[in-house]
């Protein structure tokens, strides 16, 4: 590893990679809408209701740096298969609550499953694939990952208008489970095992490549950030102008669709001329559009706007997971990969309390802005720390010299 240029196909990855991966994220993504609703259904209030939800992402924080010690120990296949397996479980135990407390426990649980799956497709991948196709197949990674979030609220809405909010629990521990059992029956010569990385030296790592990680890393990190943002902002100022629920879901739903079908566009892009020209049309398209969101007054405009900021975002699909893949360390991958996702799930984590943060204080218009100045300073970075045009052969991803 990896593979030979010239005997590579993306194709190979279909079955042990983007399968589960699908599969797992449609569990996940049918569910994540519906947390809010059963913390309430248990007696939350607002505030904890959002406690709750967040227990996902806190679950992915607490588990990315132990996540390359399971998977130094086990391998990627055993791993995700192992994630798949918890994050079944935890599922289920959410379906089973009888408490704010059990429910918090499953969701918990399934945010470190998620952790623990992401990092080791991530790993392998980047140890699997040749440089010439990894921008393709991390590409088509992030599609499969939008695919899920796109694909699991509609089968979550039509369970629920079907039956009721229970049946989008199981449809999540089906489709989590799917994704175990996909994986026990990948053979070991289309997943193999990626050689080791040394062990408990994560920190060291994470020292060592600081500089990494505070420049792209950090763009890395807001780029996480502003995706969430979008995720979030949207259905906020789709509230503040007036429009259904109904309506803000197919608007999203939509721009969604237009999202989705850039994935591997975005592959192409970087493959051919280079990371910064997928990274910069992402962050300078995504900061622009903030701002721009501000203006939406009507269905119509709020529509527009959701379609430019998908066009900026699906340009850029894969590109956080490519930049990792780039700069990890060869022989200490895993350790590498699991800071540099700490880093951007914290990004992530952060962004919805600085939404809630400042538009308490100074409005929703400004929460806008300043996502468009966070996005404008990322893309500073991005344009300063990415080299300029693809390299031509595999190697660590070098730090432009102009710091």
């Amino acid at each position: 590893m990896p593979a030979n240029t010239k005997d590579f196909k993306i194709s190979s990855l279909n079955f042990p990679v983007f399968t589960p991966s699908l599969l797992f994220g449609i569990g996940e993504g049918s569910l994540l809408p519906i947390i809010p609703a059963s913390a309430q259904a248990l007696g939350a209030n607002l505030p904890t209701a959002g406690i709750i939800t967040g227990l996902v992402m806190v679950g992915t924080l607490v588990a990315d740096i132990p996540a390359a010690r399971l998977i130094n120990s086990i391998g990627e296949r055993k791993a995700m298969l192992s994630a798949a397996a918890v994050g079944s479980v935890g599922v289920f135990v959410s379906l089973l609550s009888t408490s704010l407390w059990m429910l918090g426990l499953g969701m918990f649980l399934l945010g470190a499953s998620v952790s623990v799956f992401a990092l080791a497709r991530h790993s392998f991948l980047t140890e699997a694939v040749p440089y010439s196709h990894r921008a393709r197949s991390l590409s088509i990674l992030g599609g499969v990952f939008r695919a899920g979030h796109f694909f699991g609220p509609m089968i979550g809405a039509l369970l629920i208008t079907l039956f009721d909010v229970k049946a989008v629990y199981w449809n999540a521990v089906i489709f989590c489970a799917l994704a175990a059992l996909v994986l026990i029956f990948v053979k070991p010569d289309l997943m193999p095992n990626t050689p080791g990385t040394k062990r408990g030296v994560t920190w060291k790592v994470a020292k060592r490549e600081s500089k990494k990680l505070a420049t792209l890393g950090v763009v890395s990190a807001i780029m996480g950030g502003l995706r969430t943002a979008r995720i979030v902002g949207l259905p906020l100022w789709a509230l503040q102008i007036g429009l259904s629920p109904a309506a803000t879901a197919l608007y999203m739903g939509i721009a969604g669709a237009l999202d989705l079908a850039l994935s591997y566009t975005s592959g192409q892009i970087m493959d051919r001329f280079g990371r910064r020209w997928s990274a910069l049309p992402t962050l300078l398209g995504l900061s622009f559009t903030f701002s721009l969101l501000t203006l939406a007054s009507d269905a119509t405009t709020f529509l527009a706007v959701a379609l430019v900021m998908s066009l900026a975002n699906g340009v850029g699909s894969g590109i956080i997971l490519v930049i990792g893949s780039d700069l990890a360390p060869k022989g200490e991958r895993n350790e590498f990969l699991a800071s540099y996702r700490l880093l951007v799930d914290t990004g992530v984590a952060a962004t919805p309390i600085l939404i809630s943060l400042v538009t308490a204080v100074f409005g929703l218009a400004t929460a806008m802005f300043t996502l468009t100045g966070a996005g404008i300073v990322g893309a500073a970075m991005a344009h300063r720390y990415l080299p300029r045009r693809a390299k031509a052969s595999e190697q660590t991803l070098p730090i432009s010299e102009n710091m």
